[in-house]
Protein backbone atom coordinates (compact mmCIF):
# COMPACT_ATOMS: atom_id res chain seq x y z
CA UNK A 1 0.00 0.00 0.00
CA UNK A 2 3.06 2.61 0.65
CA UNK A 3 4.20 1.79 -2.41
CA UNK A 4 1.56 2.33 -4.72
CA UNK A 5 1.03 5.67 -2.14
CA UNK A 6 4.28 6.51 -3.08
CA UNK A 7 3.69 6.20 -6.24
CA UNK A 8 0.77 7.99 -6.77
CA UNK A 9 2.31 10.91 -5.50
CA UNK A 10 4.63 10.67 -7.36
CA UNK A 11 2.57 11.06 -9.92
CA UNK A 12 0.46 13.64 -9.68
CA UNK A 13 3.61 15.81 -8.56
CA UNK A 14 4.79 15.16 -11.83
CA UNK A 15 1.66 16.14 -13.09
CA UNK A 16 1.08 19.27 -11.39
CA UNK A 17 4.86 20.97 -12.26
CA UNK A 18 4.51 19.60 -15.92
CA UNK A 19 1.38 21.77 -15.83
CA UNK A 20 2.51 24.33 -14.28
CA UNK A 21 5.74 24.42 -16.59
CA UNK A 22 3.41 24.21 -19.30
CA UNK A 23 1.05 27.28 -18.76
CA UNK A 24 4.01 29.78 -17.82
CA UNK A 25 5.86 28.62 -21.26
CA UNK A 26 2.95 29.43 -23.30
CA UNK A 27 1.72 32.43 -21.34
CA UNK A 28 5.33 34.08 -21.84
CA UNK A 29 4.85 33.27 -25.76
CA UNK A 30 1.55 34.69 -25.81
CA UNK A 31 2.25 38.02 -24.06
CA UNK A 32 5.66 38.41 -25.53
CA UNK A 33 4.60 41.04 -28.05
CA UNK A 34 4.60 43.50 -25.89
CA UNK A 35 7.55 46.15 -25.25
CA UNK A 36 7.52 47.72 -21.50
CA UNK A 37 10.07 50.51 -19.72
CA UNK A 38 11.98 49.52 -16.79
CA UNK A 39 12.33 52.81 -15.07
CA UNK A 40 15.68 52.37 -13.85
CA UNK A 41 18.74 54.83 -14.83
CA UNK A 42 22.05 55.14 -13.34
CA UNK A 43 25.39 57.02 -14.29
CA UNK A 44 28.12 55.06 -15.65
CA UNK A 45 31.29 57.33 -16.09
CA UNK A 46 29.68 59.62 -16.45
CA UNK A 47 27.34 58.91 -18.62
CA UNK A 48 23.57 58.40 -17.96
CA UNK A 49 22.33 54.37 -18.89
CA UNK A 50 18.97 53.88 -18.87
CA UNK A 51 15.66 53.62 -18.61
CA UNK A 52 15.28 50.23 -20.26
CA UNK A 53 13.10 48.40 -22.65
CA UNK A 54 12.39 44.76 -22.48
CA UNK A 55 9.60 42.74 -23.82
CA UNK A 56 6.59 41.68 -20.59
CA UNK A 57 6.89 38.17 -21.56
CA UNK A 58 10.58 38.15 -19.42
CA UNK A 59 8.28 37.80 -16.31
CA UNK A 60 7.13 34.04 -16.28
CA UNK A 61 10.21 32.56 -17.81
CA UNK A 62 12.18 32.68 -14.60
CA UNK A 63 9.46 30.69 -13.03
CA UNK A 64 9.66 28.52 -15.70
CA UNK A 65 13.46 28.28 -14.89
CA UNK A 66 13.03 27.43 -11.45
CA UNK A 67 10.52 24.72 -11.94
CA UNK A 68 12.55 23.36 -14.69
CA UNK A 69 15.43 22.67 -11.65
CA UNK A 70 12.51 20.97 -9.31
CA UNK A 71 11.35 18.70 -11.80
CA UNK A 72 15.45 18.12 -12.97
CA UNK A 73 16.32 17.48 -9.28
CA UNK A 74 13.63 14.99 -8.54
CA UNK A 75 12.75 13.32 -11.88
CA UNK A 76 16.26 13.74 -14.23
CA UNK A 77 17.08 15.14 -17.36
CA UNK A 78 15.69 13.20 -19.57
CA UNK A 79 12.20 14.29 -17.92
CA UNK A 80 12.73 17.90 -18.29
CA UNK A 81 14.06 17.00 -22.02
CA UNK A 82 11.08 15.19 -23.06
CA UNK A 83 8.78 17.82 -21.39
CA UNK A 84 10.20 20.54 -23.47
CA UNK A 85 10.04 18.82 -26.43
CA UNK A 86 6.35 18.19 -25.63
CA UNK A 87 5.77 21.75 -24.69
CA UNK A 88 7.37 23.25 -27.55
CA UNK A 89 4.84 20.95 -29.46
CA UNK A 90 2.14 22.52 -27.31
CA UNK A 91 3.07 25.89 -28.02
CA UNK A 92 3.42 25.58 -31.82
CA UNK A 93 0.01 24.30 -31.83
CA UNK A 94 -1.13 27.74 -29.89
CA UNK A 95 -0.04 29.58 -32.29
CA UNK A 96 -1.39 27.53 -35.16
CA UNK A 97 -4.48 28.31 -33.21
CA UNK A 98 -4.02 31.64 -33.05
CA UNK A 99 -3.61 31.89 -36.56
CA UNK A 100 -6.55 30.25 -37.25
CA UNK A 101 -8.64 32.50 -35.25
CA UNK A 102 -7.21 35.77 -36.95
CA UNK A 103 -8.36 34.39 -40.36
CA UNK A 104 -11.85 34.19 -39.01
CA UNK A 105 -14.12 37.44 -39.11
CA UNK A 106 -14.83 39.30 -36.07
CA UNK A 107 -18.40 40.19 -34.96
CA UNK A 108 -18.82 43.19 -33.62
CA UNK A 109 -22.40 43.99 -33.70
CA UNK A 110 -23.55 42.82 -31.01
CA UNK A 111 -21.37 44.45 -28.54
CA UNK A 112 -18.60 47.46 -28.63
CA UNK A 113 -16.29 45.90 -26.30
CA UNK A 114 -15.17 42.87 -28.23
CA UNK A 115 -12.24 43.27 -29.85
CA UNK A 116 -11.94 44.09 -34.15
CA UNK A 117 -10.03 42.16 -36.55
CA UNK A 118 -7.22 45.21 -36.44
CA UNK A 119 -7.47 45.14 -32.67
CA UNK A 120 -7.17 41.62 -32.44
CA UNK A 121 -4.58 40.96 -34.73
CA UNK A 122 -2.24 43.41 -33.26
CA UNK A 123 -2.25 41.68 -30.20
CA UNK A 124 -1.78 38.23 -31.32
CA UNK A 125 -0.05 39.31 -34.68
CA UNK A 126 3.11 38.12 -34.28
CA UNK A 127 5.14 37.49 -37.31
CA UNK A 128 6.20 33.81 -38.26
CA UNK A 129 9.59 34.99 -37.30
CA UNK A 130 8.72 35.88 -34.22
CA UNK A 131 7.34 32.02 -33.91
CA UNK A 132 10.08 30.23 -34.54
CA UNK A 133 12.71 32.35 -32.73
CA UNK A 134 10.25 31.89 -29.85
CA UNK A 135 10.00 28.13 -30.24
CA UNK A 136 14.04 27.38 -31.06
CA UNK A 137 14.98 29.74 -28.10
CA UNK A 138 12.86 27.85 -25.77
CA UNK A 139 14.41 24.48 -26.68
CA UNK A 140 17.51 25.20 -27.10
CA UNK A 141 17.56 26.99 -23.86
CA UNK A 142 15.59 24.21 -21.71
CA UNK A 143 18.05 21.71 -23.31
CA UNK A 144 20.99 23.41 -22.51
CA UNK A 145 19.64 23.95 -18.73
CA UNK A 146 18.69 20.15 -18.17
CA UNK A 147 22.41 19.36 -19.12
CA UNK A 148 24.00 21.97 -17.23
CA UNK A 149 22.15 21.36 -14.23
CA UNK A 150 22.80 17.44 -14.68
CA UNK A 151 26.62 18.05 -14.81
CA UNK A 152 26.86 20.40 -12.06
CA UNK A 153 24.80 18.23 -9.89
CA UNK A 154 27.65 15.17 -10.80
CA UNK A 155 30.44 17.20 -9.66
CA UNK A 156 28.90 18.41 -6.18
CA UNK A 157 26.37 15.39 -5.11
CA UNK A 158 23.09 17.01 -3.49
CA UNK A 159 25.72 20.24 -2.33
CA UNK A 160 25.24 23.86 -3.31
CA UNK A 161 21.33 23.59 -4.74
CA UNK A 162 21.55 26.93 -5.57
CA UNK A 163 25.35 26.84 -7.93
CA UNK A 164 23.26 23.85 -10.28
CA UNK A 165 20.32 26.17 -10.06
CA UNK A 166 21.13 29.59 -10.52
CA UNK A 167 24.46 28.66 -12.90
CA UNK A 168 22.63 26.25 -15.39
CA UNK A 169 20.03 29.60 -15.42
CA UNK A 170 22.49 32.15 -16.18
CA UNK A 171 23.68 30.33 -19.32
CA UNK A 172 20.33 29.48 -20.48
CA UNK A 173 18.59 32.41 -20.12
CA UNK A 174 21.33 34.12 -22.00
CA UNK A 175 21.04 31.91 -24.73
CA UNK A 176 17.11 32.19 -24.73
CA UNK A 177 17.48 35.44 -24.31
CA UNK A 178 19.77 36.53 -27.69
CA UNK A 179 17.98 33.37 -29.75
CA UNK A 180 14.51 34.51 -29.63
CA UNK A 181 15.05 38.38 -30.26
CA UNK A 182 17.75 37.83 -32.93
CA UNK A 183 15.59 35.42 -35.03
CA UNK A 184 12.57 36.73 -34.56
CA UNK A 185 13.00 40.44 -35.20
CA UNK A 186 16.29 41.15 -36.66
CA UNK A 187 16.00 38.41 -39.16
CA UNK A 188 12.97 39.59 -40.82
CA UNK A 189 14.14 43.33 -40.49
CA UNK A 190 11.38 44.75 -37.76
CA UNK A 191 14.21 45.72 -35.18
CA UNK A 192 16.99 47.30 -35.62
CA UNK A 193 20.68 46.56 -34.08
CA UNK A 194 20.85 49.02 -31.95
CA UNK A 195 17.63 48.64 -30.67
CA UNK A 196 18.84 44.59 -30.25
CA UNK A 197 21.48 45.93 -28.14
CA UNK A 198 19.62 47.86 -26.15
CA UNK A 199 16.49 45.19 -25.83
CA UNK A 200 18.33 41.72 -25.15
CA UNK A 201 20.94 42.68 -22.37
CA UNK A 202 18.08 44.22 -20.17
CA UNK A 203 15.84 41.05 -20.82
CA UNK A 204 18.90 38.92 -20.24
CA UNK A 205 19.87 40.70 -16.78
CA UNK A 206 16.33 41.48 -15.67
CA UNK A 207 15.83 37.83 -16.53
CA UNK A 208 18.62 36.92 -13.88
CA UNK A 209 17.70 39.29 -11.43
CA UNK A 210 14.18 37.93 -10.83
CA UNK A 211 16.20 34.25 -10.96
CA UNK A 212 18.21 35.13 -8.22
CA UNK A 213 15.50 36.84 -6.28
CA UNK A 214 13.62 33.76 -6.22
CA UNK A 215 16.90 31.05 -5.00
CA UNK A 216 15.10 31.26 -1.84
CA UNK A 217 11.78 29.11 -3.47
CA UNK A 218 13.96 26.59 -4.88
CA UNK A 219 14.97 25.62 -1.08
CA UNK A 220 11.58 26.02 -0.39
CA UNK A 221 10.28 23.78 -3.34
CA UNK A 222 13.18 21.37 -2.63
CA UNK A 223 11.83 21.10 1.54
CA UNK A 224 8.13 21.00 0.07
CA UNK A 225 8.79 18.40 -2.27
CA UNK A 226 10.78 15.92 0.08
CA UNK A 227 8.47 16.48 2.89
CA UNK A 228 5.62 15.89 0.50
CA UNK A 229 6.97 12.44 -0.78
CA UNK A 230 9.06 11.40 1.92
CA UNK A 231 10.83 8.66 1.41
CA UNK A 232 9.68 7.93 -2.16
CA UNK A 233 11.83 11.41 -3.16
CA UNK A 234 15.14 8.85 -2.68
CA UNK A 235 13.95 6.51 -5.31
CA UNK A 236 13.38 9.68 -8.10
Amino acid sequence: MTITTNSTRREWLFVILAGFFITNAVTAELISNKLIDIPFSFSLFGREVGPFVTIIGVLPWPVVFLVTDVINEFYGKQAIRKLSWITAALIAYCFIMVIISMSIPANTTISPYTATDAEYNKVFGQSRWVIVGSIMAFLVSQILDATLFAWIKSKTGNRMIWLRSTGSTVISQLIDSYIVLYIGFILPGTLSMSAFWEIAPTNYVLKLIIAILLTPLIYLGHWAVRKYLGEAHQNL
